[in-house]
């Protein structure tokens, strides 16, 4: 897939040299303004509105580079003039959805956490052409058939860095992991992470999850391999509890209630079909399906951030809920009367259809899950021609935490019990509501019981000493800022 993501915001920290046969990479987060991506294949032009990307360095011809690492596209590009590096005589370029970017193919030796790739290819662009400043860049990661490079060169010269270290790294497995975590997580020095060949500690269980085959294309010129799976059937339950009806676009499709995702994180905003959106938001007290919403360059709903949206999807048999922080995104816009408001996080693909995808899962969905690619066949590769295939561990399934988080920064939603919204579901919950209230009432019976009993004891006293730790208290671990500040003071400063 032909792209240029947006605005280069995070940096990479190398880890110990111990790690054999691994790359691995932790990292961080800063904010700068959004800029447009290109298009994918097959889809008029998106943005990337999320204004967080992920980084890690290189060096090309002894000189540093940091680039953006993007599981969409499969080719090295950097900005500015790399002066130990040899001519090819052949460029190329990269249409975007506003302009273009053009460049000399050029090789020169590059240096990738430990490995060394002597004359790897890549696309050597003008600096601050498309906000791209000198010493920048994006090394991408996706199947090196949608490299552009390789392409003109031509098989071998031309492959994407990752399939030249896996040929001239044999031991390396040919996977690559991807762990999204938060740029704003005080607790966590580590908020994110991406690994070449390796599983991360406490994540061992990724292996154990289902092997998701990656839905191959029939290529063309005009298309390229993405990684993409199928959703299961009745695969997207909505705020409600039960599934949502969806027919897909793919007319490759066997069954057309199996919808194809992408998983890229070039995007952040996840892009759904125009009734997935609605069916998870239409029914928020106050929810405005909004046509355009500037910030997000295309429609959106808007709902109050206070309200906590619970989502899921279902990938192999197994469940991933979706933080209702990244359910709802919190850009720091206002109403008339000054009161916040929130857009929903998945975003109606309308846009962007394409008869090759139903969806395209970015960051805010990525965030949510442990994702393993194994490239398989799609690595040019002569010693692994196993079919691909992806992995995902679900880090979002304690739903109880997720809620402390989103109470904690958002608050809750008042309940009106005259709304139509509340007296739904209450009709429509009747026979839990009533058992459940009676479970409360004795409860609380008990409870009183007990505090008068103990109160009658006549026994000493037990206090805290002052030197034990006291109590953590409720954080959100992903939007405030390391003083305590909501992380969103404008739009462009949203580090969800």
């Amino acid at each position: 897939m032909k792209q240029l993501s947006l605005p280069l915001l995070l940096s990479f920290l190398a880890l110990p040299a111990e790690l054999v046969g691994a790359i691995r990479l932790d990292v961080h987060g800063r904010a700068r303004q959004p800029w447009r991506r290109d298009s994918m294949t097959g889809s008029s032009g998106l943005t990337d509105h999320s204004n967080i990307q992920y980084y890690t360095n290189l060096t090309l011809g002894g000189q540093d580079f940091e680039v953006e690492i993007d599981t969409g596209s499969a080719d090295l590009y950097v900005a500015g003039s790399v002066t130990s590096s040899k001519d090819t005589g052949k460029s190329a370029g990269v249409t975007y959805a506003v302009g273009a970017v053009n460049g000399e193919i050029r090789t020169a030796t590059m240096d990738f956490l430990g490995y060394t790739v002597e004359n790897q290819a890549y696309l050597q662009i003008a600096a601050n052409s498309n906000n791209q400043t000198s010493g920048t860049g994006l090394i991408g990661l996706g199947p090196h058939t949608g490299s552009n490079i390789q392409g003109t060169l031509g098989n071998g010269t031309g492959n994407p860095p990752l399939d030249r270290i896996f040929q001239q790294n044999t031991s390396t497995p040919n996977y690559l992991t991807v762990l999204l975590g938060r740029s704003d997580d005080k607790f966590d020095d580590v908020p994110g992470n991406i690994t070449i060949g390796e599983v991360l500690p406490g994540y061992a269980n990724i292996s154990s999850q289902p092997k998701l085959n990656v839905t191959e294309l029939k290529l063309t010129e005009s298309s390229a391999q993405h990684w993409q799976t199928l959703l299961d059937v009745n695969g997207i339950i909505g705020p409600d509890g039960t599934s949502v009806d969806v027919t897909s676009g793919v007319s490759t499709t066997s069954n057309d209630k199996q919808l194809t995702v992408v998983f890229d994180t070039g995007y952040s905003l996840p892009q759904v079909p125009s009734a997935v959106a609605k069916a998870f938001y239409q029914n928020v007290p106050g929810a405005q399906y909004i046509d355009n919403v500037a910030s997000l360059a295309g429609p959106a709903w808007q709902i109050p951030c206070d309200y906590e949206v619970n989502v899921t999807f279902k990938f192999g048999g197994n469940s991933y809920p979706i933080n209702p922080l990244d359910a709802a995104l919190d850009l720091g816009a206002t109403d008339s009367d000054g009161k916040s408001i929130c857009y929903g996080g998945f975003q109606p693909i309308d846009a962007a259809k394409s008869d090759l995808y139903d969806i395209i899962f970015g960051m805010a969905f990525l965030r949510n899950v442990y994702m393993l690619i194994d490239y398989g066949d799609f690595a040019d590769n002569a010693t692994s021609r196993a079919d691909p295939y992806i992995q995902l561990l679900s880090i979002s399934n304690d739903s109880a935490s997720l809620h402390s988080d989103f109470v904690s920064i958002r608050g809750s939603a008042s309940w009106d019990p005259t709304s139509e919204s509340t007296s739904t579901w209450v009709k429509d919950h009747l026979k839990l509501v009533i058992p459940l209230s009676i479970a409360v009432a004795l409860l609380l019976i008990g409870l009183t019981i007990g505090a008068v009993a103990m109160c009658r004891r006549r026994r000493a006293t037990r206090y805290q000493p002052l030197s034990d730790p006291a109590p953590q208290e409720a954080h959100d671990l992903h939007l405030m800022r390391a003083d305590g500040t909501p992380a969103y003071a404008n739009p462009w400063d949203a580090r969800y």
